[in-house]
């Protein structure tokens, strides 16, 4: 169970922010008020979120996912791989220290988003991208078990991060998109299967008792219906211009 939420507000500048998609500007207003709905949709869940202010400096620092990854024990303080992005772990530390006593770095060439980072109860898979090398994956390899927990490197083929296409959603359940439905790393796991039209919504998080998925997948919202969850639809087209999916704006523990 999750007790607490770290977001961090997106600023005016998140128009300037990094993207690889084609659909176009986001709309601020819409922006602001998706992310409100998200904190409101994360408060249902049963956290206490901590909410840091914009800055406008970093235009993409509202994804806080990939400066962190935050576990039961400890915090890794990631190095994020894109050099307009390398300096969001600023913001995010002091909000770290609040609730953790030891943290780890990722340190030096190596690279590390914590976008490319899946946890699986005591699993981790980390993939090798554009923004996560080999280096950093190791590094986070070694940290993780050092502290009991074992770590898989998946080198990616087509997604830009590895939480764009995958999601562990608890009781032994994967959700799963493109490259890794039939990848080996994860057939042990029951397999929830995102069709390629749907893919975006493979990007998904179970919060507590409830899973939040983007809305407009009513087939990946039955899929998960039938399985006994409980489900949140949450509208996610200006963060999805500047590549961000649900996961990408929490840093949950």
């Amino acid at each position: 169970m999750f007790k607490n939420v770290i977001v961090k507000n997106p600023g005016n500048s998140f128009v300037n922010g990094l993207t690889t998609s084609d659909l176009g500007k986001p709309f601020l207003e819409k922006l602001y008020e998706q992310h409100d709905k998200y904190v409101e949709a994360l408060k249902k869940c049963g956290v206490e979120v901590t909410q840091l202010p914009a800055n406008e400096a970093f235009p993409d620092s509202t994804f806080v996912e990939d400066t962190a990854v935050l576990t039961p024990e400890f915090a890794i303080i990631s190095n994020p791989g894109a050099a307009a992005r390398n300096r969001e772990t600023e913001d995010i530390e002091p909000a770290v220290k609040q609730f953790y006593d030891k943290i780890y770095y990722i340190k030096g060439s190596g690279t590390l988003d914590g976008g490319d980072v899946l946890q699986a109860e005591k699993k981790f898979y980390v993939g090798i991208s554009d923004r996560t090398n080999k280096e950093g994956a190791q590094q986070f390899k070694e940290i993780v078990e050092q502290e009991g927990y074992e770590a898989t490197i998946i080198p990616l083929k087509d997604f830009f991060h590895l939480k764009t296409g995958i999601a562990y959603v608890g009781d032994n359940r994967m959700v799963l998109a493109g490259e890794f439905v039939d990848h080996p790393a994860f057939e042990t796991y029951e397999k929830i299967i995102i069709p390629k039209e749907d893919e975006y919504s493979a990007n998904c998080i179970q919060v507590n008792n409830y899973i939040i998925i983007p809305a407009g997948y009513p087939d990946t919202n039955r899929k998960l219906l039938d399985l006994g969850y409980q489900t949140i639809e949450l509208e996610m087209s200006e963060f999805r211009k500047h590549d961000g999916g649900l996961s990408c704006l929490s840093l949950r523990f």
